[in-house]
């Protein structure tokens, strides 16, 4: 496993690759409410993110059609845009997505939820994003990679969620997907010592039953397998020699 550690130059270079992707994350969210289908959110952020002369990196890697992973309620993750897939009350979606400046890339996903939604939904995507900033206390340099899942697992575990296993965080820097894997949940091992200068993209995938997921006959999508409703929480983030720097939050 060869695991980038990303110079000066470079670090600056993913600080502004991820703050241009914040901006594209908070300025989405003020189009989600009922009515808005997920094919309209996509091209919003395709625009946008063109526009800052950035390139959209999802789009067509490995195959992917689109800018934005727009996954709704039962959809864990790469749910396709569609133009007849319209949000409704009390729905949630994920919205995923990156971009890259000056050939380095962001990454970052955020829940949200359409209208009002049920307090029941509303802790499962508190819990999600919580887990995300429990995680992270333990990437600093020094620490352990599989301490980050370990904190995650804890703070899930009690709530009765599902922590799915099929699907991790990854590196990110030069490529979309770096080493190492970010496991969400307990390991054995302790996996490798952290370093600062590692440009890491946690993301916890948090389902309200089983942590069992299926794939769509499009190979893409990915669906709780008993229906139940999933958060996603992600943000690249630098580790530093004290706190962790996430670099795609403004």
């Amino acid at each position: 496993m060869a695991v980038s550690i990303k110079s000066a130059k470079e670090i600056e270079l993913m600080r502004e690759s991820n703050k241009r992707l914040a901006e594209v994350h908070l300025a989405m969210e003020q189009l989600i409410k009922p009515g808005v289908t997920t094919w309209e959110l996509d091209e919003f952020a395709e625009r946008m993110i063109r526009n800052m002369g950035c390139v959209p990196n999802f789009k067509n890697y490995e195959g992917y059609p689109a800018t934005v992973c727009c996954s709704v309620n039962d959809e864990v993750v790469h749910g396709i845009p569609s133009k007849t897939r319209y949000l409704k009350e009390g729905d949630i979606i994920s919205l995923d997505m990156g971009l890259i400046y000056k050939g380095f890339h962001s990454d970052a996903a955020r829940t949200h939820g359409v209208g009002k939604v049920s307090p029941e939904v509303q802790q499962l995507m508190d819990v999600t994003k919580q887990s995300f900033f429990e995680g992270i206390k333990y990437a600093v340099a020094g620490h352990h990679l599989h301490e980050i899942g370990n904190a995650i697992d804890d703070y899930v575990t009690p709530f009765g969620y599902g922590i799915v296993y099929d699907l991790t965080g990854h590196g990110v820097g030069h490529k979309l997907h770096e080493d190492p894997a970010i496991p969400n949940y307990r390991s054995r091992s302790k996996g490798i010592r952290l370093k600062a200068g590692m440009t890491l993209a946690v993301e916890p995938m948090i389902t309200m039953g089983t942590a069992d997921v299926e794939w769509l006959d499009d190979n893409w999508t990915v669906v709780t397998a008993d229906g139940s409703w999933a958060a996603h929480y992600e943000n690249t983030i630098l580790v530093t020699d004290q706190e962790p720097e996430i670099l795609s939050m403004l």
